[in-house]
């Protein structure tokens, strides 16, 4: 067959353009690939946000030593950085979620394709088939629903993160970021939560037990599905020896531990919760970082808490015994602060205290007597013209706007020193006192304590305020008192570390003075006073201990209380208690007294003294002068009187009486004469004296007066007695 040159041509201008167009196609072919590829990483880019990788993370508060007492979170998570967790946890996730992990750009082709065949079978998305690189853009960027577009995106995602970020650091994001069920994020919290250890600790079994939860929380939960998470890792472990990550011996060893849980101490801790409330005030207040800050930002709080004083006071308070009421729903706050740095150390704001609730350590109750160091008898010593035994004015009189303060039991001595009226808390001596001082100089006091008020009336001698104060101020102020005259704002946090480690803040102490060194010590030993003789002898309490209690009366329920308080310190501890209901009306009253919260202070004390050994009497400073105790004077009703006869003395008249014990009282004696009686002698802590000047045929009467030398006041005259 011959063939035409012409043919030739057409054939070789056919293959010519068969050839053209394949190479167009070609290169097109190659054109829309890079031109997708590229989509992709824009899509991807789109997808990706850099904010994504910010992990919500868990804020722990501690003590000073280092022993975690809570942790708050949005997301209970702890990040850990891939170089601490161990190769074999890591093994255990690769090994039941992606195997192909180090081998793939983001996306596994194999698997994709199995993946879509049983989905058109199903004419369903049915099969996940996503790496861990896909997971990860899948919880962080995207939801959980199944449909083409959101796995496009996926894909699209996964694509870019494996050009932008190594294949260390997405595992190190992504076992930071799963669910491992009951609120806990990330491979360290449930490492914790588990297994009471962190995550560079765990065994092979531990971890590929973590790797079994993730799939589905709820039903491999290894508490709540103990059988469930068994079986599947007991399935990871086989398929970790399958890849060749253990041996098959490594593997039925492992097979046959059991679970391992130990979950530590993982129950609830209400106690804690008033202070946490406390450190979360603060956070905002004096470090300007939110509450839904906290709860995200990963911070380490370093606090003043004692977790077992926190713990004491907290038992104490559920006792009802000390809330004795008209009706449910009594309650009562306390706050313990150490005396030398103030430090919150324990914290109670309500009997209970739930996150969020009214906490009542910083809400202001009317105090009662607890003012009166504060308001009336600190300021009066400060004058110099004031002792602890001078002499006040105990009657009851009307004052400006028609007030006529009363003793509690309506009763007046006339004259009382300062040490009795604040012992036996007397209403007219503290009001005439302040009326003395002038409300303008007491108020100054306040200024110097940082406490505005607004009152100017002669009530705020017994509490009568406007806003009242709170225990927290209230503990602020006492600490002046035990510590020389100085005062610091009470604190629960010592610094705050951000979760890098880097510390953000440090508390830094401002103590500045409101009494002198001797004020202090003085209204020390006349409060130590109140607990031991006056109105704070409630309850037991063997150690050093001064104080006030206070009540308000109820505005609507005659002859009851509203408002129970006691405020006091140790040498180591200044603290109050507060009893009350938050409503006040004529169904919420208070029927026990000041009592019941002296009586819960002391039980408190005992009870960390039994932990701590707390010191067993106030120091007093070099600079100070003691303060001698009270001079109680005796009721003499059994003086005699003999006549004795010496050679060389001569007659005499002898007199006797019983003494009293403290032998800086003084006795005078005084004979009776016709225009009245004259002072003949005097003698001092001794119950005899002899007249010198008797005589035998003559008829004397005579009577003793014992005399306070510290109040320079007398006592009440003796029994007449003649000497016939």
């Amino acid at each position: 067959m011959v063939i035409k040159r012409t043919q030739i041509k057409e054939l070789w201008n056919k293959q010519h353009s068969a050839v053209k167009w394949g190479i167009m196609l070609g290169a097109i072919t190659i054109i829309l690939s890079i031109l997708g590829f590229y989509l992709i990483l824009l899509g991807g880019k789109w997808i990706v946000d850099d904010h994504g990788f910010v992990f919500s993370e868990a804020t722990v508060i501690e003590t000073k030593d280092g022993e975690e007492v809570a942790t708050l979170y949005s997301e209970n998570r702890t990040y850990v950085p891939i170089d601490q967790i161990p190769e074999h946890v890591q093994n255990a996730f690769i090994a039941i979620e992606d195997q192909r992990f180090y081998k793939h750009a983001g996306v596994d082709l194999v698997s994709v394709t199995r993946a879509v065949v049983r989905d058109l079978f199903a004419l369903d998305k049915v099969e996940g088939a996503s790496t861990i690189t896909q997971q990860l853009v899948k919880n962080l960027f995207l939801t959980n629903e199944k449909s083409w577009i959101r796995k496009t995106k996926e894909v699209m995602g996964a694509i870019y993160l494996e050009r932008e970020m190594s294949k260390p650091k997405i595992l190190e994001y992504y076992l930071n970021e799963i669910y491992f069920g009951h609120g806990i994020y990330g491979i360290q919290k449930a490492s914790q939560y588990y297994f009471d250890k962190n995550v560079q600790d765990l065994t092979v079994s531990e971890g590929a037990l973590l790797a079994a939860i993730p799939k589905s929380p709820t039903n491999y939960s290894p508490l709540d599905y103990p059988e469930n998470a068994k079986e599947r890792r007991d399935l990871i472990l086989a398929t970790m020896e399958e890849i060749d990550m253990i041996n098959a011996e490594e593997m039925s060893a492992f097979q046959g531990k059991t679970l391992g849980i130990n979950r530590g101490n993982p129950n609830e801790r209400p106690w804690i919760e008033s202070y946490v409330d406390i450190v979360l005030k603060e956070m905002e207040e004096k470090y300007h970082i939110s509450q839904s800050e906290v709860y995200r930002g990963g911070y380490t709080i370093v606090t003043g808490i004692d977790p077992t004083i926190q713990q004491i006071a907290y038992k104490r308070f559920q006792n009802d015994k000390y809330f004795n009421g008209s009706a449910k729903g009594m309650e009562g706050s306390f706050v313990l602060m150490n005396e030398e740095s103030g430090a919150i150390v324990a914290a109670i704001g309500g009997r209970q205290f739930k996150r969020g609730d009214l906490n009542r350590v910083f809400i202001k109750r009317q105090p009662g007597s607890t003012i009166k160091p504060i308001a009336v008898y600190g300021p009066a010593l400060e004058t110099g013209d004031y002792t602890p035994y001078s002499m006040l004015v105990d009657e009851k009189r009307t004052y400006q706007e028609n007030y006529t303060p009363e003793n509690y039991n309506d009763t007046y001595e006339g004259k009382v020193s300062m040490y009795q009226a604040l012992i036996q808390s007397k209403n007219a001596p503290a009001v005439w006192l302040l009326n003395e001082l002038g409300i303008p100089y007491v108020k100054g006091y306040f200024d110097s304590l940082n406490i505005d008020l607004s009152d100017e009336h002669l009530s705020m001698a017994l509490g009568g305020l406007t806003e009242g104060l709170s225990p927290l101020q209230m503990v602020k102020a006492y600490r002046s008192f035990a510590h020389q005259g100085n005062v610091v704002e009470p604190y629960a946090i010592l610094n705050v570390e951000d979760k890098d480690g880097e510390k953000l803040a440090s508390v830094e102490v401002e103590e500045h003075k409101v009494f002198g060194p001797q004020t202090a010590w003085d209204m020390t030993k006349m409060l130590e006073g109140v607990v031991t003789q006056g109105t704070g002898k409630s309850g037991e309490y063997s150690k050093a201990l001064a104080g006030k209690t206070g009540t308000t009366q109820h505005p609507h329920v005659e002859g009851e209380n509203k408002d129970a308080w006691f405020v006091g310190y140790t040498p180591d501890y200044v603290g109050a208690v507060w009893m009350g209901y938050d409503k006040t009306d004529e169904d919420h009253y208070i029927k026990s007294n000041s009592g019941a919260p002296t009586q819960l202070m002391k039980d408190i004390l005992s009870d960390v003294d039994q932990k701590h050994s707390l010191t067993s009497q106030f120091e007093k400073p070099e600079n100070v002068k003691n303060l001698p105790k009270p001079v109680q004077l005796p009721v003499i009703a059994d003086l005699q009187v003999k006549k004795h006869f010496g050679f060389f003395s001569g007659v005499t008249a002898e007199l006797t009486w019983m003494p009293s014990q403290d032998k800086r009282v003084l006795y005078r004696i005084y004979e009776k004469t016709e225009s009245g009686s004259t002072l003949i002698g005097e003698v001092e802590g001794q119950g005899t004296f002899q007249d010198q000047e008797a005589k035998m045929f003559d008829n004397k009467s005579y009577f003793v007066v014992p005399y306070n030398p510290l109040t320079k006041q007398s006592g009440k005259k003796s029994n007449i007695v003649s000497s016939e």
